[in-house]
């Protein structure tokens, strides 16, 4: 679990980040919604610590018990981000490695693993994502969008993380293949009893997979639930977000009615 604990962030005088608690719950899709510049990227970012809060705490279930991210020593941050995995907007992965050679990347950097045992973990996580066999010797360039998110997955995972953090993680992606990659994400948080924290604006994401979502507006949290919550929520400017279009509407309207 990680908790936010009245969490304020600044800019220049600017606040993005107004007193903002929240739980981030293991096991669970954790989702962060909101419209552009509602703080949604600086939250999670002050949650991996590219960004200092001014205010607050970010507290982590960690091998050693909680601990507060402000307070950690520079080791304990470090030991800290050997537990977390990314997955970025774009994938972001390596134009000059194959996509095992993606994967192994940070087993390389951060295991002490022997070779052999590198391969056949990243191969595993290769196979968990259902990359075929056939790919793992090519280069980025050579396959999908869909199936280099899917490396960028193994890659996020290869680690055995406790914690997964996902920036847009169907940005580019078609609708049938952004269904693959949240039914991946949900299925790996089930499984391996993750803390996973993703960051959309994607309404078929956040229907799908938000067992627990916080909705910012103007750097304050609004609303906290399920996704079968917020089909009751009385909160009106999540309803104008989440449903905005005509469709989420008749959802809505129909799922009252039941």
């Amino acid at each position: 679990m990680i908790q936010v604990k009245d969490v304020v962030k600044s800019f220049d005088g600017n606040v993005v980040l107004n007193h903002v608690s929240a739980n981030f719950e293991d096991g669970k899709v954790n989702m962060i919604i909101g419209q552009s510049g509602s703080g949604k990227t600086v939250l999670m970012k002050s949650m991996i610590g590219l960004h200092q809060i001014d205010e607050g705490e970010i507290v982590f279930d960690t091998r050693n018990g909680q601990q507060n991210l402000a307070g950690m020593t520079e080791k304990e941050v470090r030991m800290l981000h050997r537990e977390v995995g990314m997955l970025f907007q774009g994938a972001a992965l390596f134009d000059s490695m194959t996509v095992q050679e993606n994967v192994l990347f940070p087993l390389e950097m951060f295991s002490q693993m022997d070779k052999e045992e590198m391969v056949e973990r990243a191969r595993f996580c290769l196979t968990r994502v259902n990359m075929p066999e056939r790919a793992f010797g090519l280069m980025p360039s050579e396959i999908s969008g869909g199936m280099q998110k899917r490396v960028a997955i193994a890659r996020a995972i290869a680690l055995n993380p406790r914690y997964l953090f996902c920036d847009e993680p169907n940005s580019g992606l078609d609708p049938k293949t952004s269904l693959v990659i949240d039914q991946l994400i949900q299925d790996i948080t089930q499984e391996y009893n993750i803390c996973t924290i993703v960051n959309s604006h994607d309404m078929n994401s956040i229907m799908e997979i938000g067992d627990n979502i916080v909705f910012l507006r103007n750097g304050v949290k609004e609303w906290q639930g399920s996704r079968h919550e917020i089909f009751h929520a009385d909160n009106e400017a999540l309803n104008d977000f989440v449903f905005a279009s005509e469709l989420f509407k008749k959802v809505k309207s129909a799922s009252r009615s039941v």
